[in-house]
């Protein structure tokens, strides 16, 4: 039960926390749990939870009563002196029958023992006292009698629909250059299509709203939000490190060791990029500004991985040329200089 735990720590929030600050955690648990959103019934029992700790919470008396007094507030009589309360519970110890320090105390009207329904903490609710959909109305519907929520499903009132997420597919290209999509998806109630316009530069893991397409509100209440995650697949050529494009160039031995100018295929087209003289394996050249655009930042940089590649067979003049080489070069590839 709510009240065996403690009731910051059920909404996510400091003992300092400021009304607002209740509030808008009260309402993001919520949208995750409320039963009209969620139909696992462990979801049920949390939300009766996380609504009992905005019941309280959200009421400035009672929470300076919860603060003074922790889980035992509905059973301490209401003109109990914190200090003095805490010195009792002190005295009387743990033992049976010595409930918080006010075992057998009169807590009032329809808060101590008798005849109703167990409710958190192991004390009773007597005739009169708090309903239990009061406490469970929470933000969405007062619960009290004549006030909004009462009559609605289940007495929890209207609740805003909840935010969904779906992964949406996009090779490098895609990603670089950005455009319209139309794009299925496959859902409880069906297929449903959407057009969406993929913004130029978009990276893996980046989020795309499509605002009030996600679950449905209940009684009223807005719609959620659609969130669909980029996943950029694998490519043949291509990959990626956040906006940066990282490509194999492919390089004879001759133009890694005399420098050239080579042809390079890009996302955004063709690229013409300088090879340095000595150029060894695993060296990357960059060309600036070639990776993904950005709209609000600079955009990534194109690096191309130098892999020197021999021939698979030689001619009878590149050989004699390559034997002539060996013996006049003093090149150690193995010396440690």
């Amino acid at each position: 039960m709510a009240a065996d735990r403690d009731f910051y720590q059920l909404l996510g929030v400091g003992r300092d926390a400021s009304q607002d600050e209740i509030q808008r955690a009260y309402r993001k648990l919520a949208r995750v749990y409320h039963p009209d959103v969620n139909s696992d019934p462990a979801a049920e029992e949390r939300f009766k939870d996380i609504s009992e700790a905005y019941n309280v919470l959200s009421d400035p008396a009672t929470r300076r009563r919860y603060d003074a007094f922790g889980p035992e507030f509905r059973q301490v009589p209401p003109d109990v002196d914190p200090d003095a309360w805490r010195r009792g519970r002190a005295t009387a110890g743990t033992g049976a029958g010595a409930r918080g320090g006010w075992a057998g105390a009169s807590t009032g009207p329809g808060t101590g023992p008798g005849p109703g329904r167990s409710g958190p903490g192991g004390f009773t609710f007597g005739q009169g006292d708090i309903d239990l959909e009061d406490i469970l109305g929470g933000l969405f519907g007062s619960g009290r009698p004549g006030g909004p929520g009462r009559g609605s499903r289940r007495g929890w009132g209207p609740v805003p629909g909840a935010d969904q997420e779906a992964e949406l597919p996009l090779t490098v290209e895609e990603a670089y250059h950005g455009g319209h999509r139309t794009i299925t998806l496959t859902g409880p109630g069906g297929e449903r299509r959407f057009e969406v316009n993929v913004p130029a530069g978009v990276t893996d893991g980046q989020r795309i709203r499509l605002a009030g397409q996600g679950g449905q509100g209940s009684e009223g209440a807005p719609p959620g939000d659609l969130y669909l995650i980029v996943a950029v697949r694998a490519h043949p050529r291509y990959r990626l490190a956040g906006r940066d494009i990282y490509a194999e160039l492919r390089l004879a031995p001759w133009e890694a060791a005399l420098g050239t100018s080579v042809a390079i295929d890009t996302p955004g087209g063709e690229a013409k990029l300088q090879v340095p003289p000595g150029t060894s394996s695993g060296r990357k050249l960059r060309l600036r500004g070639r990776g993904l655009p950005s709209r609000r930042g600079k955009p990534g940089d194109f690096f191309a991985e130098a892999k020197i590649v021999v021939p698979p067979s030689l001619t009878d003049l590149e050989r004699d040329l390559l034997e002539q080489l060996a013996a006049t070069s003093a090149f150690d590839p193995r010396s440690r200089r």
